[in-house]
């Protein structure tokens, strides 16, 4: 009946939000002895419970590391052009009293060579087989800022983000986005850009494997080589 059609996809529907949540707090359970006491962690787009199942795969790790140690703060880069550190894990973090700075996006270089960033943390929306990382335009820069500085940069995401289909991430596409979310941006009240100013809009970047220090998935910390680490990783979670 259509009643209980409906009721077994509420039951399904619930059991992939409980697997989802499991899949996040075992990720943050597994990135805990990564931290220093202390830790300052620069965090860039939104990957916590605004884009998950309630917990976060990147904000999920910063919320056990914040759990495991009540001193560790948040730097959030405010993601331009669509602003999601700002719009959503900034309000995130403050619903949990989890303290943290807003910076503009190209302020992280300055606060890592002040010292003011120990850690990076963010998340994936696809990982090719080598370990190459696609994720929100601006995370490549900050990956080689964190190189620079010698800060550990760490991707958090399940092993469904990972694609071992894809040798490298350069076979991945990434898409262009509509040039108004660049030009629509205003500065008190007012349109920052020409509406006629020509736009390139990338929605997401490729971060090589070179510059990741460890990718967390729910099955542990990977290293690199990253083909055998996840590799080993996709099979024991049954792929």
């Amino acid at each position: 009946t259509p009643d209980e059609i409906a009721a077994e996809l509420a039951d399904a529907a619930r059991a992939i939000h409980a697997d989802e949540a499991a899949r996040c707090h075992a990720m943050g359970r597994h990135a805990v002895p990564l931290f220093i006491r202390g830790a300052s962690i620069l965090t860039h787009c939104n990957a916590g419970a605004l884009a998950t199942g309630g917990y976060g795969t990147a904000l999920g790790v910063i919320r056990a590391a914040h759990e495991n140690d009540p001193t560790v703060t948040v730097v959030v880069g405010e993601t331009r052009p669509l602003l999601q550190g700002s719009r959503l894990t900034a309000w995130e973090l403050a619903q949990d009293g989890i303290p943290y700075t807003l910076i503009s996006d190209n302020m992280a270089a300055m606060l890592m060579a002040q010292g003011r960033v120990t850690h990076v943390v963010v998340g994936a929306d696809r990982i090719a087989a080598n370990g190459d990382v696609v994720n929100k335009i601006g995370t490549y820069g900050v990956a080689i800022l964190a190189r620079e500085h010698g800060i550990p940069f760490i991707v958090a995401a399940p092993t469904s983000t990972l694609d071992l289909s894809m040798p490298s991430a350069a076979e991945i596409p990434v898409e262009e986005r509509a040039g108004d979310e660049v030009r629509g941006i205003s500065l008190f009240g007012r349109p920052a850009a020409s509406p006629d100013a020509p736009v390139a809009n990338p929605a997401f970047d490729r971060t090589p494997a070179r510059l990741v220090s460890a990718i967390v998935t729910e099955q542990g910390v990977h290293r690199a080589p990253y083909e055998r680490s996840l590799r080993d990783a996709w099979d024991v979670a049954g792929h």
